[in-house]
């Protein structure tokens, strides 16, 4: 029972503390003067603290079964719940093409360089550098508003501002908060502390748990773990779904995986080792990476995602879900 009440407080205490540190490190970017698209990484970076810590400590505890599923478990469940659950609740998620291929091209490229990696095709330290390369060069073209195109062809980089300016425009009205002051950026340090700490208490128990009623390390990280502390992004992202925030919907999804990958599985990875590669790890992350191509297709071809494509998503998480069960 002491278990069960660590897990229960510990998530409870850890979501709503990440609303908290979410909004106000907003309103710090705001007075940095942070771009709409930049204020939503920031965003996406806060909400990811649970699943991110949570995989730290399962990682530092030796469990990396449950650390990588824990992360990579939590990028299929944020396709279903932000995207797939978002279109069906708004009934339509319009998005602009140009959107869709920029964050697309950067969150495919992490997850097929995530893929290798827990498949043992490639060491940690070099998928940590080619995902924070393309993320560091991502962030620099949001930040620039599109102007640092370097020497790419006039015609590419003009499509690359158009396309920076679309995602601007959408997020404007999504994410913009009021200035911060003092006093948001140290209850955004407090709030940061309580969540890696409630987080760390919520693996533990979790972990706990499974091994005393034999739940494999796989279903605790990729499916419970991976739920529960994704669920800050997901109410985030129906919100904006509802509102009509196309952009924004695909950027906290998008970006919220990338960041997982990066933060919470390669670079802890590189300094705690990701173990041996393991059957089950690789058959989550190519579920990962297969569904977030099928994600950015559907919303490519069609400009946006319909309730028809919702439900297909969530019928897909509903088969990984399913097949993880039957891996065990």
């Amino acid at each position: 029972m002491l278990a069960v009440a660590a897990f229960l407080g510990g998530a409870a205490v850890s979501l709503a503390t990440s609303w908290l540190l979410v909004s106000r490190l907003e309103r710090v970017g705001e007075r940095l003067g942070l771009s709409e698209a930049l204020l939503g990484m920031v965003a996406a970076l806060a909400a990811d603290a649970p699943e991110v810590t949570s995989a730290v400590s399962a990682m530092a505890s030796h469990q990396t079964r449950i650390g990588a599923g824990v992360v990579i478990g939590s990028n299929v469940f944020n396709l279903a719940a932000l995207l797939g659950l978002g279109a069906v609740v708004a009934r339509w998620i319009g998005l602009h093409r140009r959107v869709v291929l920029l964050g697309g091209a950067v969150a495919m490229w992490v997850a097929i360089v995530c893929l290798a990696v827990v498949g043992g095709g490639l060491p940690v330290a070099a998928g940590l550098v080619l995902t924070v390369v393309a993320l560091a060069l991502y962030l620099v073209l949001l930040g620039t508003e599109g102007r640092a195109t370097g020497p790419l062809p006039p015609r590419w980089a003009a499509w690359l501002r158009s396309a920076v300016t679309e995602e601007e425009v959408e997020l404007e009205e999504a994410i913009r908060p009021r200035r911060g002051r003092w006093q948001d950026a140290a209850t955004a340090a407090v709030a940061l502390a309580v969540v890696v700490v409630a987080s760390v208490i919520m693996e533990q128990a979790a972990a706990s748990l499974g091994r005393r009623y034999a739940v494999p390390e796989i279903v605790v990280g990729g499916l419970v773990l991976a739920a529960v502390t994704s669920l800050p992004n997901a109410v985030a992202a129906v919100y904006l779904a509802a509102r009509g925030r196309g952009a924004a919907t695909l950027s906290t999804a998008l970006n919220s995986n990338t960041l997982n990958v990066v933060a919470g599985l390669l670079l802890p990875g590189a300094l705690l080792g990701l173990g041996p590669p393991s059957g089950q790890a690789r058959l989550v992350t190519v579920w990962y990476a297969a569904l977030t191509l099928a994600v950015l297709a559907l919303a490519y071809r069609h400009r946006g995602l319909s309730r028809r494509s919702g439900l297909l998503i969530i019928v897909a998480y509903a088969v990984f879900v399913v097949s993880v069960v039957a891996s065990t």
